[in-house]
């Protein structure tokens, strides 16, 4: 039996990263969310991560539930002034987790940052240096996610069962690298243009998040939401 191949989504964000992130693209005012319209939105990413069998943490699944519940509180044929009152309080608990959240992943940001920069000044090779006028920003995982997405509904779906093996990413983490090779960065599209299936894509992707996880790679932004770069950091010879 073929032993498939997880990423594991925990190491790069959780669900209420995922919730801000949606509340940012999509530039909702964070104290009047629009309960039913974001829920979609997260239900389509949970699926989209269960297609590229991710790992997903016990947290986003939690959430979901959660969110669903809201979503069905507000459809209940209940008096409208105490459904009304019910699904604010439910809003509100959701904004005040997400605000509280957001100070502190801030601060937790603000403490580890000059650590990361004075790390990878000292250790890693070829860094490239980022200014403001630059891609600067990290792309999270969930940029990157919305970005394979746009590249990967183009592609036909396979209906087959699709089996991710170790061998697999381990190849097409070699092929990432040689295709960054004495490049200063590369885009996400055309990384993933080197594949022309949704298999194909789909291991190159996971790939690509492997070389972001262990420290290989890195993805950029000028803007939020903008266009992905990817810059290498190590050589080719770190991958074991």
């Amino acid at each position: 039996m073929e032993q498939t191949y997880q990423v594991k989504l925990e190491i790069f964000e959780g669900p209420l990263d995922l919730l801000l992130y949606l509340v940012k693209k999509n530039n909702f005012n964070i104290y009047d969310i629009p309960i039913s319209e974001i829920t979609q939105q997260y239900l389509e990413y949970i699926e989209l991560m269960k297609e590229l069998n991710l790992d997903i943490a016990g947290e986003f699944l939690v959430t979901a539930a959660t969110l669903m519940e809201i979503k069905s509180k507000s459809l209940l044929p209940k008096p409208q002034e105490e459904l009304e009152e019910e699904v604010e309080q439910i809003r509100k608990e959701l904004t005040d987790r997400l605000i509280e959240y957001q100070k502190y992943k801030n601060a937790v940001l603000n403490f580890f940052r000059p650590r990361e920069e004075i790390e990878r000044n000292v250790y890693y090779r070829k860094l490239p240096i980022f200014t403001e006028d630059d891609y600067y920003i990290e792309a999270t995982i969930f940029d990157l996610l919305t970005a394979f997405n746009e590249v990967i509904k183009k592609v036909p779906k396979e209906y087959k069962e699709i089996v991710i093996e170790e061998i697999h990413i381990e190849e097409k983490m070699r092929q990432i690298l040689d295709y960054l090779k004495d490049k200063k960065y590369a885009i996400f599209e055309d990384i993933l243009s080197q594949e022309t299936t949704r298999k194909g894509m789909i291991i190159l992707f996971l790939a690509l998040l492997e070389l972001i996880r262990l420290g290989q790679v890195i993805a950029r932004q000028k803007e939020f939401f903008g266009q992905i770069r990817i810059y290498p950091l190590f050589k080719e010879e770190n991958i074991e």
